[in-house]
């Protein structure tokens, strides 16, 4: 049924365009696909064109014209999350760096569900990506061997792979400096810290843990395992696994993780102002508003810049399956 101010329900088609624009459709496909200047048409008259198109509410059908030409110019990326910086400051910066390069950025959360993950790659290749950046994926060998069947290139983000290159932070040493800065400031240098938050399963979890006890094992002391808390990356998990701990009030934690530092915060302040005041910590992972807290004497910040501008050379570079490369952390003192 037609809408009732007069106006037809039918889609403005290409050749819509050229009638108005007074040109042929052949010239509007070329201006909307962007092979413009390959044909030598006017600046003056893409330009024509691209407002008729603005003014007629076309939308170019993406799938439709990607089937017409070799690359999609579509480069994809998974996140896991977007409850934090970390993530979202490598959603934002990739959105950048891929326009900056002349690519169509298309960005799916998908909640550190393997399943999800894998509906979502398969969702971005009926789209004819060129390129597939996963980051933080629970599986990433999985996403790897789809995209390659399809003959799509996969970079892995965050935690690494062996089907793809990876592009992961120095998790060990970071998590060895933040370790030793916080032992350096606590009020009983003598006693081990508490490692709280990630998952024993997850790659980073595992280096930040290997380098937590290094940086004891540098000044001769030892870590016994109730003191290694892989609870989860969640706040309320963090808060649980804290008032669970059986054992004396710890006088110096190391968070993993901006989010379980909420959940550290909560249990915190169930504590007495003297056992709150004898307690320092430390963070792996950025945040402002969380380095004004008064306790906390450092934080690792991961360099998001330079790990996704590694990742868009591997995207220019010839195929490698096996190579992991790491970007050193920053380390932020805050005393």
């Amino acid at each position: 049924m037609p809408p009732r101010d007069g106006t037809s329900s039918r889609r403005t088609t290409i050749y819509d365009l050229a009638e108005t624009a007074g040109t042929s459709p052949s010239a509007v496909s070329s201006v909307l696909n962007g092979s413009w200047k390959k044909r030598r048409i006017s600046q003056k008259l893409a330009e024509k064109i691209m407002r008729v198109a603005e003014e007629q509410g076309y939308s170019v059908n993406i799938q439709a014209s990607v089937l017409r030409r070799e690359k999609s110019n579509i480069i994809g990326m998974l996140i896991p999350k977007y409850d934090n910086r970390y993530f979202g400051a490598i959603a934002e910066q990739f959105e950048t760096m891929a326009r900056a390069r002349g690519l169509f950025p298309v960005i799916t959360c998908t909640q550190r569900d393997p399943d999800l993950e894998i509906a979502a790659a398969k969702e971005l290749l009926s789209y004819q990506v060129d390129c597939l950046i996963a980051t933080g994926a629970t599986d990433p060998d999985r996403i790897s061997a789809l995209c390659s069947a399809a003959g799509v290139q996969t970079i892995n983000l965050d935690l690494p792979g062996t089907k793809a290159p990876s592009v992961i932070s120095d998790n060990f040493a970071g998590a060895r400096d933040l370790a030793s800065l916080i032992l350096d400031h606590q009020r009983t240098p003598s006693a081990p810290l508490l490692f709280i938050g990630g998952r024993e399963s997850d790659h980073n979890t595992r280096e930040r843990v290997r380098g937590f006890v290094a940086a004891h094992e540098d000044r001769g002391m030892s870590v016994s395992s109730n003191l290694i808390l892989t609870c989860g990356y969640a706040a309320d998990k963090a808060e649980a696994a804290l008032m669970a701990f059986d054992g004396p009030v710890p006088r110096g934690l190391f968070v993993n993780s901006t989010i379980t530092l909420e959940g550290v915060m909560r249990w915190l302040y169930r504590q007495s102002r003297e056992a709150r005041a004898a307690i320092r910590y430390g963070c792996f992972d950025w945040d402002p508003f969380a380095a004004l807290l008064p306790a906390n004497v450092g934080m690792a910040r991961q360099d998001v810049v330079s790990m996704l501008e590694l990742a868009f050379r591997l995207l220019d570079a010839e195929p490698d399956t096996v190579s992991s490369q790491q970007v050193p952390c920053v380390l932020t003192c805050l005393v």
